[in-house]
């Protein structure tokens, strides 16, 4: 198998690995998650439905801001209807689901999903929640998804192209994990990264990526323009 220099597996896919369409099929929680969002987070305004699914039903659950909590927050459900194909030794993250956050200001309704730099976290969410099924594979702490190879922005606006799944940093602990049913779900955060965050965590590890991540306070929330944490200064604070 292929590792990248820090020794972590380094999965392919194309479309000659994914499976023929198949109806989405699994034993829902909707009903248990969605009252773990509320617990945890807040009242869910409004549940973005699929009209067609595959493998699985991919819904999205919208808490609006609050002043507790000043930002959009999205998260799926329905990802966690089946069991993800972990690797032999991986034990207890065979269920995920994921979440994003984003600022107060963004647009969010059906008019300002036509604008792809409006719906792309969208768009990713259902993408991600679905891969591991279409794909007979799996998605578990670290792992990162670019958007293409090489790598695009994931809109006009941004330079941020990959996604990694991370534990969610503005919520609790207790948010992070869900036992029903005889299973454990695990709830992942969504961070796009710039190429050199990428690079750094393919060299490095994922935890390299952490020291920068606290000097400038990355969080769930998406910021489209913050600095890019593995970008090195040159002398006299140039670039």
């Amino acid at each position: 198998m292929e590792k990248s220099e820090s020794g972590s597996p380094i999965y392919r896919y194309d479309d000659s690995g994914k499976k023929e369409f198949e109806g989405a099929s699994g034993e829902p929680s909707i009903e248990e998650i969605s009252n773990h969002i509320e617990k945890h987070i807040g009242e869910i305004h409004m549940v973005f439905h699929e009209l067609v699914s595959e493998q699985v039903h991919i819904d999205v659950h919208w808490v609006k801001p609050t002043e507790e909590r000043p930002f959009h927050t999205l998260i799926t459900s329905g990802m966690s209807d089946k069991p993800m194909n972990t690797p032999e030794g991986i034990e207890d993250c065979d269920f995920a689901e994921l979440s994003i956050c984003l600022p107060k200001d963004w647009k969010i309704s059906d008019e300002d999903f036509k604008d792809e730099r409006n719906y792309w976290p969208i768009r990713w969410l259902k993408y991600l929640a679905r891969f591991p099924h279409e794909y007979n594979t799996w998605f578990g702490y670290g792992h990162t998804i670019p958007n293409g190879d090489p790598a695009e922005s994931f809109s006009d606006n941004t330079r941020l192209n990959t996604m990694i799944l991370l534990p969610t940093i503005v919520f609790g602990e207790e948010f992070r994990t869900l036992n029903i049913k005889g299973k454990s779900i695990d709830f992942y955060t969504l961070i796009p990264l710039y190429t050199e965050e990428v690079n750094l965590k393919m060299t490095k590890g994922v935890e390299a990526l952490f020291d920068g991540f606290d000097k400038i306070g990355v969080n769930d929330i998406v910021n489209l323009d913050r600095p890019n944490t593995a970008r090195k200064k040159k002398r006299f604070g140039l670039f």
